[in-house]
């Protein structure tokens, strides 16, 4: 074994018996390569990545090419999911050097952090326009050794061309009145009206977009938004992206039918497909996509929760050293396990073919193997059976090597899944989410919380790794869906807490916005700032909705400030290509758009002020919030939100309706709040 067999990351563990002699990051490995005047090779990757394991099988297990790594370079191997930092400075040099990125992402630097070389993939020897290892091996070290010149003139030249992107988010101009309208319609030009989704293969779920055309479709009723969403969430659940047999969302699609995914399951892409499943449903009352939701939250239950109620990582593509074995069935397969008739259903139903519809993603043949998905919903007389088919082959599947699970901790992805489960909750009037989502912060709080400051990965019991931007802004986004489905003050209060450390540590005093590192945290190339929505939305939009949303539940104006500085200063990011930043559309969109403020005072929550509740939740449009003061949480909540001192506590419940920060006079009834809420 390596030094790696002393780590916690299921990553860095999968890496433990390679030849290759790596360490992990840390002082330990640059003061060595310092000594030996060596080069360092960072190869980044995760433990669920297909084309990490082929690198690693391909080159890291071979005695040749680790031997030749050993006499050239220190090694070291980074989880990027364990080390965001690092895996975003490296992977913008590797855009800036080759105009792509991806995992395993390879950097070659000095024993000083600083690169001059970066690819991702590398096999074993050289393919058309690919470098092999054993190509690219003696070709570094011989410029390492006989041209040290250039290859510091190289390094020069990319801290400079760094340098240029630490510019971003610092603009001092201002977001454009149709920003949101463009961005829409940049979703607009780019939307398969066929199969759904933006743009061709490969497909992304991009969840952000949708929420962000549902909250237009909320604010303009425009139909066409509401039909973009529709279809891609229901090709998405039709199509291979979904498990069929088990549950849950693979990664991507790398076809444009949604049939072929890249398979292993993310924690993040179940959080925010929950979501927006949960939020598709309240615009749509589709029962396919509150079946979805409901068999979501299963699948994390049976797969990547924990014993006790935190939510692990992911789960891989490959097991026993294929991508997708565990998932794809044969015609056979399926015909040994059922009966005649329902193995007939089951193939004619889920679109088997028979030489098989899984191609090899090397050779683009097909394999013989298929995976299921549906033209169309099953249709109700056959629910039945159709569920009754599933459990017997998910029992059967459940025979096979199971892919690896991922079990680590992360404190950003929880508050992802926090949020969305207690979202969900309120939608489906479901309190069973809103308690997963409680348990689940519980640990949290227990381990990776300590007086606002976060840690960012637990595992094994022990919490480690300073919390960065991600770990902030989605814990307190997660405690205000927390809130805003229990009304306890404490996740208010908890959420203030995290805010203000989030804005001692992070926040940019001089042109607004948060860097993805804290102050005090290691030093790489430079503070960066993460605005662009990708697999999940960035830490600025996230902060830029959480502050809109905390403002409106304290009436503290500092909070709405600094999102106005965040738009202010991503304003010509944004500008260039709206749709790129849709969360942030979203957040800017409830910012300038009407909100509505309630607070229900009573002595105590009972079957009135549920109702009441209940009917808050029914009418109040996005952007709004609600508060709930009563006897016992009196002192508390005001602590939180001064104004409701002022707010007198009597035998009836009474309901404060505000509009932007005007109120009308307190009304009593469900009759009057219902006549209240509709007028305004």
């Amino acid at each position: 074994m390596n030094r790696l067999a002393n780590e916690k990351s299921p990553y860095l563990l999968q890496h433990k018996n390679n030849p290759v002699d790596w360490y992990p990051w840390g002082d330990e490995a640059f003061e060595k390569a310092k000594a030996d005047d060596k080069p360092v090779f960072l190869s980044i990757g995760y433990a669920t990545c297909h084309w990490c394991h082929v690198m690693e099988h391909e080159s890291f297990e071979d005695e040749e090419v680790a031997r030749r790594m050993n006499e050239v370079f220190v090694s070291i191997k980074v989880d990027r999911e364990e080390r965001p930092d690092i895996d975003h400075t490296y992977m913008t040099v590797c855009q800036m050097l080759t105009g792509h990125g991806g995992w395993p992402l390879t950097i070659v630097m000095t024993p000083e952090k600083e690169p001059f070389y970066a690819a991702t993939y590398l096999p074993r020897h050289s393919r058309p326009n690919r470098i092999g290892m054993m190509e690219f091996l003696p070709a570094i070290n011989k410029a390492w050794e006989t041209d040290r010149a250039n290859v510091l003139q190289s390094v020069e030249r990319i801290k400079k061309g760094f340098s240029k992107t630490l510019d971003l988010g610092k603009s001092t101009g201002s977001l454009a009145d149709d920003i949101t309208n463009q961005a829409r319609q940049s979703l607009l030009d780019r939307f398969d009206a066929s199969e759904g989704g933006f743009g061709s293969a490969p497909k992304f779920p991009s969840p952000h977009n949708l929420l962000f055309l549902l909250n237009r479709y909320q604010t303009d009723s425009n139909q066409k938004d509401l039909d973009m969403v529709n279809l891609t969430l229901e090709k998405m659940r039709l199509g291979g992206l979904w498990d069929h047999v088990g549950s849950g969302f693979h990664r991507y699609s790398t076809d444009h039918r949604w049939l072929l995914p890249h398979f292993e399951k993310m924690l993040y892409d179940q959080a925010m497909l929950l979501l927006a499943f949960a939020e598709g449903w309240k615009a749509t009352k589709n029962p396919l996509f509150k079946q979805t939701a409901f068999e979501i939250v299963e699948y994390v239950d049976g797969c990547l929760t924990s014993p006790e109620g935190a939510f692990y990582s992911a789960e891989d593509a490959d097991s026993e050293g294929e991508e997708g074995k565990f998932y794809v069935w044969e015609s056979a397969e399926i015909q040994n396990i059922l009966n005649k008739e329902d193995a007939g259903l089951f193939l004619d139903l889920f679109r088997f073919e028979e030489g098989g519809n899984f191609h090899d993603e090397a050779t683009h043949q097909k394999t013989g193997k298929n995976i299921p998905h549906l033209r169309k919903p099953v249709p109700d007389d056959l629910q039945t059976d159709v569920q009754k088919i599933l459990s017997t082959l998910k029992t059967e599947r459940e025979k096979r090597v199971r892919p690896l699970l991922d079990d680590k901790i992360l404190t950003d992805w929880n508050g992802l899944m926090i949020a969305a489960l207690s979202r969900a909750g309120v939608l489906f009037d479901e309190p069973k989410l809103i308690q997963k989502a409680e348990r689940a912060w519980s640990i949290i709080e227990l381990y990776c919380h300590s007086d606002g400051n976060l840690l960012h990965r637990l595992k094994d019991g022990s919490a480690e790794i300073t919390g960065m931007a991600d770990d902030y802004a989605f814990s307190v986004w997660g405690l205000i869906e927390l809130y805003n489905a229990t009304l306890k003050p404490e996740y208010l209060e908890t959420a203030i807490l995290i805010q203000k450390t989030f804005d001692e540590k992070f926040l940019d005093p001089d042109h607004g916005g948060y860097f993805f590192t804290a102050y005090d945290a290691e030093a790489l190339l430079g503070r960066q700032k993460e605005i662009y929505d990708g697999a999940i939305p960035s830490s600025n939009s996230v902060a830029a909705l959480n502050g809109i949303r905390l403002l409106r539940l304290t009436s503290n104006h500092s909070f709405e400030e600094k999102s106005q500085a965040l738009f202010n200063t991503f304003s010509e990011q944004i500008g260039d290509s709206p749709a790129g930043y849709t969360f942030s559309m979203l957040a800017y969109d409830l910012f300038i758009g009407n909100s509505t403020e309630i607070v229900i005072t009573a002595t105590e929550r009972n079957k009135k002020t549920e109702e009441l509740i209940a009917l808050c939740r029914e009418l109040l449009k996005p952007g709004s919030v609600l508060l709930l003061k009563t006897t016992g949480n009196s002192d508390q909540l005001s602590a939180i939100a001064p104004f409701l001192k002022h707010y007198p506590i009597s035998e009836k419940p009474a309901l404060y309706v505000c509009r932007n920060f005007e109120c009308k006079a307190p009304v009593f009834s469900e009759g009057e709040l219902r006549e209240l809420l509709l007028n305004s």
